[in-house]
């Protein structure tokens, strides 16, 4: 795919306004839904998701509930989409919730916390750990209901211009990172910024930042960070399991009827596995191409800064939790999920792994 189709910076909502956007289309037993996403059109995988999650409905409903996707920028901007949402000038969206965190520091814990829970385990805490409960609760604040749909699986730890051995080498960097996890590092002396994807690259590629996060070897191979950064970290301590949601404005989503949003519901659990097993696919194959076509070199950060990067998690996500009562208590539920599921983490999918690696003949 051709980088510059999805590079393109949002400014479509200059243009277009709010005012552009109307209510939802009923006619004849029909309705539209306007959703309007924080990706760039036609972005693999996580511009991709909402398009396959109208199709989905649409087939679902024989056409009586049809969604229109606008990329960001088409209507408003990538980090307007949720206002856009809760004041009813859009229907839905379809984006990371970290990216709301102005709004509460909650809004985090539903996309993913630094040192928290891998992407299966965030699952388990939404349906079965009370996390749904406390979202809906969160999100009718401003009008919204929202839930999972889609996941990038553990993202990795950034791309940056040049080797990160100490402490030391971080400080004074300019780095794109979103979410709780940039709080981390700017902790220890980066300088955090904030952009949307669109607007990543040209910043890597100008100097406005010295290093960046993204998602993973699939989107950041189409991104092409690979032509200014050659040095790749893991672990991506930040997003253990990126989850991304799908928001509705909630007098919208009271409206619907109940199969309508048994059918939304389902389309997006169906989009949320999709996804991930999408980037479990194609991230393989992606960093085979990174490292042995374009010379990237994967290095690992130490156990200095991996060390020094969980206690300052540790210290931010204390922070916030006091922040406001409804953080507080998203919080002590997350912290408790991941305190009951790491004992099974480690005797299940750690085990296995640490024995999958072991130097035996197989392949």
């Amino acid at each position: 795919m051709d980088r510059r189709r999805f590079l393109g910076t949002a400014t479509g909502a200059a243009v277009a306004g709010t005012a552009a956007l109307a209510a939802p289309a009923i006619a004849q037993n029909k309705r539209e839904l306007r959703l309007v996403t924080t990706w760039p059109k036609n972005f693999p995988g996580l511009g991709v998701a909402p398009e396959r999650l109208a199709k989905r409905v649409a087939e679902a409903t024989d056409g009586a509930l049809t969604i229109k996707v606008y990329a960001a920028g088409e209507l408003v901007g990538a980090f307007e989409a949720f206002d856009a949402v809760a004041s009813g000038a859009a229907d839905m969206y379809h984006g990371a919730e970290y990216y709301w965190q102005g709004k509460s520091q909650a809004f985090s814990f539903f996309t993913a916390v630094p040192f928290g829970l891998t992407a299966y385990e965030h699952n388990g805490w939404i349906y079965h750990g009370g996390g749904q409960e406390l979202w809906d609760e969160l999100s009718a604040k401003f009008g919204v209901k929202a839930i999972p749909c889609a996941n990038t699986g553990v993202q990795l730890g950034g791309w940056f211009r040049r080797e990160i051995n100490t402490l030391e080498d971080l400080k004074g960097l300019k780095m794109r990172m979103p979410g709780l996890g940039g709080e981390v590092f700017r902790r220890l002396g980066v300088n955090i910024q904030a952009l949307p994807g669109a607007d990543i690259f040209p910043a890597l590629q100008n100097g406005t930042i010295d290093a960046t996060e993204w998602v993973g070897p699939w989107n950041d191979l189409a991104f092409g960070f690979y032509k200014v950064a050659k040095f790749y970290y893991i672990p991506g301590i930040h997003e253990p399991g990126a989850s991304l949601a799908l928001g509705t404005n909630l007098n919208v989503w009271n409206d619907l009827t109940p199969g309508q949003r048994a059918i939304i519901t389902a389309a997006c659990q169906a989009e949320d596995a999709y996804t991930y097993a999408e980037f479990t696919a194609r991230s393989g194959p992606a960093l085979k191409t990174l490292t042995e076509e374009h010379g990237v070199q994967v290095k690992r950060f130490s156990d200095e800064i991996l060390q020094a990067l969980g206690k300052t998690s540790g210290d931010v996500l204390r922070e916030a939790a006091v922040s406001d009562e409804i953080t507080q208590r998203v919080f002590d539920s997350f912290l408790a999920f991941r305190k009951s599921v790491r004992p099974w983490t480690a005797a299940g999918e750690e085990a296995y792994l640490a024995a999958r690696n072991l130097d035996f003949p197989f392949e």
